[in-house]
């Protein structure tokens, strides 16, 4: 890729931005902020790493949003982060804002880049990125379910005393309380996972997935997690920059599937230089399915709050 820009120099955005340059995933990254001078500041710190981490990305700091003109890719991370006691529901009228501004100026600027959104609540501010940019849907696309899974596949990982690379795990729908950890859908080395833990270790498992954010944000007390989801940023940038044709869950426009429609949720998809490029349907039992649909109607329910 030519260019790529990231909008929010927070912890995640400036994260996200240091992944992908040390990637070389791109010529030219632009960290993008409203608060004047920061994303200079961050992005001339990165630049001075290059020497040292040797990379030859060119990274440039600007509140211009002219600045993201011909980007190949935009990763929206901009918004409020969560305080203790708040969930990411709570940010929602607030971002959106924020998240349409930013989408209609990548419209303007930027209007073949593929956009993925970060900014919570994750499957909302999809949506509202898709209305506000124009874009057809396989150019919008949400990052959850990787770090939600990656947050599963650990706690796995940790409770087995094994290594991270060994665990294969999905977790689907909405990135929050009701999200659809998969456990029949994971296992380690190819063993499946209820055969390895009892359902009552599984079960403290998917609800400490569920909580992982708010963990995080419970011990931090001025913010939330940045480290797992830029990495996840980076994760789905690899996928498309280099055309990896990768099977990951994303936040995605379902047109049908599952039973769901018109929605932005969490599901596996084949991402690659296109974006989504298609969507996976994998077999639910009763009960998974249920637990997905509910997960879509709390979306529906939050996009329809905001009156779009």
């Amino acid at each position: 890729m030519n260019k790529i820009g990231i909008v929010g120099a927070g912890n995640v955005g400036a994260t996200s931005a240091q992944r992908i340059a040390e990637r070389e995933l791109a010529r030219e990254v632009v960290l993008l902020d409203v608060a004047e001078g920061m994303p200079q500041g961050k992005g001339l710190d990165m630049a001075e790493s290059a020497p040292v981490e040797r990379f030859d990305t060119r990274l440039i700091g600007s509140n211009d949003p002219s600045a993201l003109s011909g980007c190949d890719l935009v990763v929206i991370t901009a918004g409020l982060a969560r305080k203790p006691g708040m969930s990411r529901d709570d940010l929602q009228a607030t971002n959106a804002d924020i998240v349409g501004a930013i989408s209609r100026d990548v419209r303007r600027v930027a209007p073949n880049a593929i956009v993925i959104v970060v900014s919570n609540p994750l499957d909302v501010m999809t949506y509202v990125a898709f209305k506000n940019t124009g874009f057809p849907p396989h150019r919008v696309v949400g990052m959850a379910g990787i770090l939600d899974s990656a947050r599963f596949r650990f706690f796995i990982a940790e409770a087995l005393e094994v290594s991270v690379e060994d665990v294969t795990a999905f977790v689907l729908g909405g990135h929050g309380d009701s999200m659809v950890p998969l456990p029949r859908y994971s296992s380690v080395a190819g063993i499946p996972l209820a055969e390895l833990l009892d359902s009552a270790t599984i079960d403290a498992i998917v609800q400490r997935t569920r909580d992982g954010g708010a963990e995080i944000v419970s011990h931090l007390k001025t913010g939330s997690a940045y480290y797992a989801p830029a990495s996840a940023v980076a994760e789905m940038v690899v996928a498309i920059a280099r055309d990896k044709k990768r099977i990951l869950p994303c936040a995605a426009y379902l047109t049908g599937q599952y039973g769901i429609r018109d929605l932005f949720v969490g599901v596996p998809v084949k991402l690659g230089a296109a974006g989504v490029e298609s969507i996976i349907e994998i077999g639910l039992t009763t009960e998974e399915i249920a637990a997905l649909q509910k997960s879509a109607a709390d979306i529906r329910e939050n996009i329809a709050k905001l009156k779009l």
